[in-house]
């Protein structure tokens, strides 16, 4: 499953040039659901079509899938906004839970699509780890950026592996103008896509 993080009426963060976030998740999450299906994977898009669908009930909606992927883009705590620091975090992050009952293959297919994005070019944004900026995700892996979220609503009620994908900070201007770029939302698409496929997860696992 390709999950489009939020709603056309829950947008998300909003950008640096007031687009929202649904839209960048849009983008990148068609993309995504693309490649899989031109590595023959099957495919069950979730809120690509603008319906809300609660965060609870969105790994429900093919409870027989392998790996649930959820698509977001960041923002940062609003008062390093306020201080005018966006342009100081940059960068994906990868975040899994314990509470998934699948942790450990959560885990794997984490690394496996942080693996593929470092290939693409892109590096790990580890703000979320930092107990100074108010995060203190605990970090699994620093060089891949995989950290622990366990009360991350669409990972700890999905039945299968589940990962919550952060593509980049929309709210730092020079890196939205980088991620709205279609070369990029290619190349991005297709390293989660592909480290998702790597993880070669059997429906019976």
């Amino acid at each position: 499953m390709v999950d489009t993080g939020h709603t056309p009426s829950r947008p998300g963060a909003t950008g640096a040039s007031g687009r929202v976030e649904y839209l960048y998740n849009l983008d990148v999450s068609n993309r995504v659901a693309m490649a899989l299906r031109a590595l023959g994977d099957r495919v069950t898009q979730v809120a690509a079509d603008g319906a809300e669908v609660e965060l609870g009930k969105r790994s429900r909606v093919a409870p027989s899938a392998n790996l649930f992927v959820s698509i977001h883009h960041d923002s940062m705590q609003q008062w390093l906004i306020d201080a005018g620091r966006q342009r100081e975090f940059a960068g994906f992050s990868l975040f899994v839970s314990t509470r998934n009952p699948k942790y450990e293959q959560s885990v794997r297919c984490a690394r496996a699509i942080g693996e593929q994005l470092r290939a693409a070019g892109e590096t790990p944004s580890l703000y979320h780890a930092d107990s100074v900026v108010g995060e203190s995700r605990p970090l699994i892996d620093g060089r891949l950026g995989v950290h622990r979220f366990d009360n991350l609503a669409v990972l700890k009620t999905a039945p299968m592996a589940g990962v919550l994908v952060e593509v980049g900070v929309i709210v730092n201007p020079d890196e939205e103008r980088r991620l709205a770029r279609p070369e990029v939302i290619e190349r991005v698409a297709r390293a989660i896509a592909q480290g998702a496929h790597a993880c070669q997860l059997s429906q019976g696992e």
